[in-house]
Order: structure tokens, then sequence, then C-alpha cells
């Protein structure tokens, strides 16, 4: 008998390490990567992180965790602690991290990476999340062309790139499709987290008749978005619906990008076997892609404009510009 209560013991205790075994194997770890914006942006950074979060909380064989990155100098640093950690997926935010992700991928062709706001990495075990950004950007640009009192609006951008430029280039194309008439003005920030700037460069933008202004400029946005609500004028956001986020009463609508989407969507690719690497685009089709009404501030028989036009964009019976030179009204990258 004892001999027999010993082997069960044994057999119990196996099946325990096995069980054990078998959950670890089973984890998913995924490990993001912010770009300078930082976690709590209200915007992309932050977008992405809750629908991680979210998937945690849906499916625990996720194991998620973020690195926030101060400088540029951190991009590579971070990216080698998830390595070093054995993580199944790297996701890193921005497209300032792709030299960063680039070389890391090359360096450890095994390791799965995803880069939001980036394509230009062509590496089997890279995903480049992107996003029709000129298209949310655009519907947006409608509701400021068609709201505007002043035929002057504005836009704040982060930087000027290939990837932020289709902000400012769909946003003017649809201020000029409701507004024909009106003025853009524009400011190119140069940061994303010049919270004083944005809200300077807002306060100029107001001084000379704007009583609209978007930006894609994250946290230098959210100095826009206070100067707008100290001004009494409207005030559009990117990525997040900041009217929830932020509480100000001056948010007209938010031009929507669900970073969380992507992220997610290439975690369980990883869960499940099928991860592929190169271009994931994300449209309004996918509902990825859309504006926020948070605040019932805009008008029924603008939403209906809106609407018209988002349906258009789906069928493929409106294409939304995506060059500078489909735009001249866009003035940043001169």
């Amino acid at each position: 008998m004892k001999k027999f209560l010993s082997l069960v013991l044994a057999m119990m205790m196996l099946c325990g390490v096995c069980a054990v075994s078998a959950s670890a194997e089973d984890t998913i770890k995924v490990g993001m990567v912010t770009d300078v914006g930082g976690i709590n942006d209200q915007s992309f950074n932050q977008f992405a992180w809750e629908g991680l979060k979210k998937l945690e909380e849906e499916d625990p064989s996720f194991k998620v965790q973020y690195l926030e990155s101060k400088t540029d100098a951190d991009y590579q640093t971070n990216i080698n602690t998830f390595i070093d950690e054995e993580y199944d997926l790297i996701i890193c935010v921005g497209y300032m991290l792709a030299d960063a992700t680039r070389e890391a991928a090359e360096d450890n062709p095994e390791q799965y990476f995803a880069i939001v706001d980036d394509a230009s990495i062509d590496l089997p075990n890279v995903a480049c999340l992107t996003f029709a950004q000129e298209q949310c950007s655009y519907l947006v640009g409608l509701i400021a062309g068609y709201m505007t009192q002043t035929k002057t609006v504005g836009y704040i951008q982060g930087m000027v790139s290939e990837t932020m430029n289709l902000f400012g280039v769909g946003y003017c194309a649809g201020v000029l499709e409701a507004c024909p008439e009106a003025k853009i003005l524009q400011y190119n920030a140069n940061a994303f987290t010049d919270i004083a700037g944005g809200n300077t460069a807002a306060k100029d933008m107001i001084t000379n008749g704007a009583d609209v202004i978007y930006h894609a400029a994250g946290g230098t946005g959210l100095g826009m978005l206070n100067a707008c609500e100290e001004e009494g004028i409207w005030g559009i956001g990117v990525d997040s619906d900041q009217a929830a986020v932020t509480g100000l009463n001056c948010v007209l609508s938010s031009a929507l990008k669900e970073t969380g989407t992507g992220a997610v969507d290439i975690a369980k690719s990883v869960k499940e076997g099928n991860f592929v690497g190169g271009e994931h685009h994300y449209t309004v089709a996918d509902g990825a892609i859309g504006y926020a009404t948070t605040g019932d501030h805009i008008p029924a028989d603008v939403l209906e404009k809106v609407e018209a036009a988002k349906a258009a964009i789906i069928s493929g019976e409106l294409v939304v510009p995506t060059s500078v030179d489909e735009v001249p009204a866009f003035t940043l990258d001169d």
C-alpha cells in the first residue's frame, strides 16, 4: 500500500509539473514599446495598449507588458529587453521606431515583430500595421468644412513625414470638399509631446480667425484642445475618442484610428500559428477607421453628409487622396 501511495503521489507530482509546463508553453507574451509620446498620450500609444489589455482580460493565455520610451535612444534598449525576456511578439508603436525595429528583426530572424504606422520593413518576421488615416481625416475635414462659420479652420501636425502627411492631405481634401472657399491654417509642431507649443499654435490660429482646429500631434494636440476649450471654439481630436478621454466640451469629433485592432489581430495570429509578415492595412471598411460623435455636437444634416461620404469610401466610389501632389492646399511638406 505504501508503495502504491508513493507511486500515485509521484504520478500526481509529475502531472502537476506537466500541467505547469503546458500552461507556460501556452502563454503568449506580447511586449509593446511606445514612442516618445508615452503610454498616456490619449492617442495611438494608449489606444494600442488598451486593445492589448482588453485582449489579456478576455483571454488569460495572453500576458502583455509595455515599456515606455522617453527618448529615441530608448527604442533599441526597450526592444532588446523584450527579446532577452523571450517575448513571443514585440509591437513597436510609431514609424519613429522603424530603424530600431528593422535592426532588431534582422539580428533576430526567429523573433516576431509588429510595427504601427510604418510599411518600410520588408522582412518575414515583421508585420507592418498601417491605417488609412487619410480616410478618417477626410471625414473630420468634412465636419470642419461644414461647421466653420468663419470659413477659416486650422490643422496642427506633430511632424512632417510621408506617414504623418496622410492626416493633413485627407483633412484638407475634406475641408475643401465641404467648403471650397475655406482657408486652412497649418502648423508643424515637430514634436508629439509639446503641450505648451500646441496651445500657443492653436491660439495663434484662433487669433487669425480659425473656429475649428484639428490635430494629428499626439500629446502636442492636447495643448491645442485645451486652447480650443479656453477660447470657445471647436477642436477635433485624433486616434481615440478624445471627447470621452479628455472630458472637454470643445471636442466636436475625433478621427478614429483603432491601433488596438491591429495590435490585437497580430497578437492573435501568433497564438494561432498563422503570423504573416508584410503590410496589414486597415481602412474604413474594416471598422478600424472612422470618426467619433461623442457629445452629439454634430447637426443631423452634417452627419448625413459625412455618413454618405463614408459609405462612398467603403464602396470605392470615393477615393480619398493619399499624396501631397493631389492636394495643393496641404502646405506643410513644402
